[in-house]
């Protein structure tokens, strides 16, 4: 959903976008084609970018005006602000009023309004729309709701409010034709919805389509612009060079266009015409075309490993001998002095690309999410049939990596493994998953994972109030594993859309001595909480539905955009020392 000024679109699904459009970048990312391959089929052939171009304000006529991604009007009912008439899109009481070269200042007015004199305003969407669970979203059917089934000739509606509020029972919606009563919106939400609101019928309106199994969930109305109407499911990778010159790389990213070129004179017919090579025309053509060759001859198969962090580790764990490329650039410090023994080696990520593509969305609960009965969100569809393709971007940054000391990790596993605090967080991890109907031996990250991710929220937030970026610009990537490769290490980054990146604010914080002071503000604000004692004294439990120990909002959590597990497998008794827990931190000063 996207509002613009007068009215709510929603995106429409990849079947109505242009399957050739020359302003959507092809983006060459083959870790990541071959991940989404693995969820989406064999079919997705590569990751594209919205079409864009960039903007002229003086050139309203021009083509960026009109370049962007189909969206169709959401929810179809509108409502007129000065005499609360609602009637869908399609009624004849509305007029479009369009901006050809401004197309988001699009609007629809009611010319025949009895309550306004001169210009009609813009009409505004009715705020109350109908989805369920298994992805599909409608518009309520207010006839129906409005007559309490009962049948009506000719409706008229009316939306209006009562009261000081706008919470639904402060909402009522009334049709004038046939003097009914007026019905209040609360009969929608909650237990009253059952016997309001009909099943659900399947539809899919950025697809244009109704499923053909007949949806078995209850329909649950939700308000436009509510934060749980879509979640995006997503796989995201760094960026990693695979070639060691620049040339090299240029032609790995555009193998997509340039694979199909069989000749040398082909090659230079399509760099002088076609605009996704244009980044070709300052190279010498000979060159050009050995790099094609060199990769037409060899092994050019994709990645297919299914771990997506291990590439990126050995870059990180190694410095001295990854590849640079104008996406990608690392440089190895000195650690801290004070944590020398916990951390094998700090690395400052001076040019970061992350790469993140839509695989699909849910409705009401986020991906991975089960709800209280058992059963995990679907995940809804991107287009009528497979995508052979799937939308992409891409974001510039920097950050900071910390690998911890493989050894001084290993004795403290060691040491605090059979403790009743990791147990605790092992049995709300089995009680979570029974409770959800999944298997119990399964998913558990580990305590490593524990302590790796509570020490990223920890430094994330110190760092937030330095580098001048927002706590909810700066993400995390944890690398935790024993089995198959051994990975103990921390990546705290930012990144923005703009081609250049980020100005490296986040960088300038890794230097050893500043580094080492924010690591000790970060465990001395870990001892205490303001919300202590109730802090400390958290233990996960299956009733309140916690996969954390000590931690809250006023010590931890961390903003959705930041943290790659939603607040959590967190605790603060394991990296320091709290009012209840002594003798399990990994940090003993």
């Amino acid at each position: 959903m996207v509002d613009l000024p007068n009215l709510s679109v929603l995106v429409m699904g990849l079947n109505f976008w242009a399957a050739d459009d020359a302003n959507a970048r092809a983006l060459p990312e083959k870790r990541l084609v071959a991940a989404v391959r693995r969820r989406l089929g064999e079919q997705v052939e590569l990751l594209r970018s919205p079409p864009h171009l960039p903007e002229k304000p003086n050139d309203v006529f021009g083509d960026w005006a009109r370049t962007g991604v189909p969206v169709t009007v959401f929810p179809t009912w509108l409502r007129c602000p000065a005499c609360d008439r609602i009637a869908p899109v399609s009624s004849k009481i509305w007029d479009l009023k369009q901006q050809p070269y401004r197309p988001e200042q699009s609007s629809y007015v009611h010319t025949n309004c009895q309550k306004v004199k001169g210009k009609p305003p813009p009409s505004l969407p009715v705020r109350f729309l109908l989805t369920c669970r298994n992805g599909h979203l409608d518009d309520v059917p207010w006839v129906q709701f409005s007559h309490r089934g009962q049948p009506c000739m000719s409706p008229i509606l009316e939306m209006f409010e009562l009261g000081q509020g706008t919470g639904p029972d402060d909402v009522f919606v009334k049709c004038i034709s046939c003097g009914l009563p007026s019905r209040s919106l609360v009969d929608a939400f909650g237990q009253n919805a059952s016997g309001s609101l009909p099943r659900c019928r399947g539809r899919h309106p950025q697809l244009g389509l109704i499923d053909e199994k007949k949806c078995e969930e209850q329909n649950r109305a939700i308000l436009l612009g509510a934060s749980n109407l879509w979640f995006s499911t997503t796989i995201k990778v760094l960026s990693l060079p695979t070639a060691s010159s620049s040339i090299g790389q240029l032609v790995d990213d555009l193998w997509h266009t340039l694979g199909d070129i069989d000749s040398k004179a082909t090659l230079d017919f399509a760099v002088k015409n076609m605009p996704a090579l244009m980044e070709l025309k300052n190279f010498d053509r000979d060159e050009v075309w050995g790099e094609i060759e060199k990769r037409r001859s060899g092994d050019n198969a994709e990645d297919e490993d299914e771990d997506l962090l291990s590439p990126e580790w050995e870059q990180f764990s190694d410095p001295a001998h990854s590849k640079a490329g104008d996406d990608f650039r690392l440089r190895e410090v000195d650690s801290p002095a004070n944590f020398s023994s916990l951390f094998e080696r700090v690395v400052l990520a001076e040019r970061l690309r992350e790469v993140v593509a839509l695989t699909g969305f849910t409705r009401v609960d986020p991906p991975g999410e089960p709800d209280r009965d058992g059963r995990e969100a679907k995940v809804g569809p991107l287009s009528r049939g497979a995508p052979t393709w799937v939308p992409c971007a891409e974001v510039r940054g920097e950050g900071i990596f910390l690998q911890f000391n493989e050894q001084a990790l290993r004795d403290w596993e060691s040491r605090v493994e059979d403790s009743p605090q990791v147990e605790a967080l092992r049995q709300a991890h089995r009680d979570w998953r029974e409770k959800r109907s999944l298997d119990t031996s399964l998913g558990w990250p580990g305590i490593r994972y524990v302590l790796l991710h509570t020490s990223s929220h920890l430094l994330m937030r110190e760092l937030a109030l330095e580098c001048g970026y927002g706590s909810a610009s700066i993400s995390e990537r944890l690398y935790a594993s024993i089995e198959p490769v051994a990975m103990a290490g921390i990546l705290l980054y930012t990144a923005a859309p703009d081609s250049e990146g980020t100005l490296g604010g986040l960088v300038s914080l890794g230097d050893p001595e500043t580094l080492d002071r924010l690591l000790r503000q970060a465990l001395d604000h870990a001892k205490l909480c303001s919300s202590d004692p109730m802090c400390s004294e958290h233990q996960p439990s299956i009733d309140e539905d916690a996969l954390h120990a000590a931690a809250c909002h006023a010590c931890l959590f961390a903003p959705e955009t930041s943290c790659e597990r939603s607040n959590r497998y967190l605790d603060r008794s394991l990296a320091v020392e709290t009012f209840v827990h002594s003798g399990i931190e990994f940090f003993i000063r």
